[in-house]
Order: structure tokens, then sequence, then C-alpha cells
């Protein structure tokens, strides 16, 4: 009983620090936007946009789980992902767009990998490339 009480404790506080990084984040971006459009947001708005953000993701994460057991799998990909943005077309055209340079972008990988292996090590006093990839936003 302790353990369940100390666990569910732990998750409460986990909890509350993710909002905390919501809250701060929306308050972060209604910053910005008060900048740039010359408008003020109060407090209360803040807090409703934050809290209304975290509910959306807490539905969304739940929808993700959903889709990848529905699909007897444990992990969630990225078909998940485009399965979840499918009402917004602009969303699922950015998600599926990047999926595809993101594959590209491993296949190129694995093809300097094999092309080095099968080198040998000949130039094995080059120096390894970082495997970085910035987005492009």
């Amino acid at each position: 009983m302790e353990e369940e009480a100390e666990t569910e404790e732990q998750r409460f506080s986990y909890q509350q620090r993710l909002k905390a990084a919501v809250h701060y984040t929306v308050g972060c971006l209604c910053e910005e936007v008060a900048l740039d459009k010359e408008m003020q947001f109060s407090k209360q708005t803040i807090a409703a946009i934050s809290e209304l953000t975290f509910r959306q993701c807490e539905n969304f994460a739940k929808d993700l789980e959903m889709f990848a057991r529905h699909a007897k799998r444990t992990t969630i990909n990225t078909e998940d992902v485009k399965l979840l943005a499918r009402r917004s077309n602009s969303l699922l055209k950015y998600i599926t767009d990047k999926s595809e340079e993101i594959a590209q972008i491993n296949l190129e990988r694995k093809a300097q990998k094999k092309k080095k292996s099968e080198d040998g090590g000949k130039n094995s006093r080059e120096p390894a490339e970082a495997g970085v990839v910035e987005s492009e936003n």
C-alpha cells in the first residue's frame, strides 16, 4: 500500500511539473504574440490556454497509445502520429514531409556506413562525421 501511494505521489508530482512547463511555454508564446500584435493577454487567459493545451496533449497521448495497441505494438511510430493528424491537412502534410525527409537521411547514412565497411578501413585516418541533423523551421 505504501508503494502504491508513493507511486501515485510521484505521478502527481511529475504531472504538476509538466503542467508548469506547459504554462511557462504558453506564457512565452503569448508574450511573443502580444509584442507582435500589440495586445495583452490576461493571466487567466494564459492559464486557460495552458490547461486546454495540457488536456489536449493528454488526449493525444492516449489516442497514440491506443493506435499502437490496436496494431498490436508497444511502440508508437510515425504512422500513429499521421493517423492522429489526419483531420488537419496542413499538419498531416508537414508530418508526412518530415517523415520522408528523415527516412531519406537515414537511407543515406546507412549507405555511407555500408560503403565505409566495404572499404575495410582504407581511409581510417578520416575524421568521423557528426550525426546531427538540424531541423528546418
